[in-house]
C-alpha cells in the first residue's frame, strides 16, 4: 500500500512526516475543523489479498494518549463540512 493524495479539491493538501526520513511520507487533504483524509492505493497482490481474506488491519500510534476517531472506507467523503448532515440524511 502506498498513500497518495485524496485529490479533494475543498481541502488543504498537506504532506505528513515529508522531512521525516524514519517514516513515509503521508500526502492528506486537511480540513480547517481537524479532519484529515488520506488515501491509500493498493498492489493487486493487496487487493487479492483482501478480497480473499476479508479482513484490513490498522495499526494507530498514539502513544499513550486517547484514541482519536477513524473512519476507514471504500468510497471518497462526499462532503466534510462541520455543519453537513450525516449520509443518508437529508435536510428539509
Amino acid at each position: 500500500m502506498i498513500p497518495i493524495d485524496p485529490m479533494i479539491e475543498d481541502l488543504e493538501l498537506v504532506v505528513y512526516a515529508k522531512d521525516q526520513p524514519e517514516y513515509l511520507p503521508l500526502p492528506c487533504r486537511r480540513g480547517v475543523e481537524g479532519t484529515v483524509v488520506t488515501c491509500w492505493k493498493l498492489s493487486l497482490g493487496e487487493r487479492l489479498r483482501i478480497f480473499l481474506r476479508g479482513t484490513v488491519y490498522i495499526t494507530l500510534l498514539t502513544f499513550n494518549r486517547p484514541l482519536q476517531p477513524i473512519l476507514c472506507s471504500l468510497d471518497k467523503p462526499e462532503t466534510l463540512r462541520p455543519d453537513a448532515p450525516p449520509a443518508g440524511k437529508e435536510t428539509k
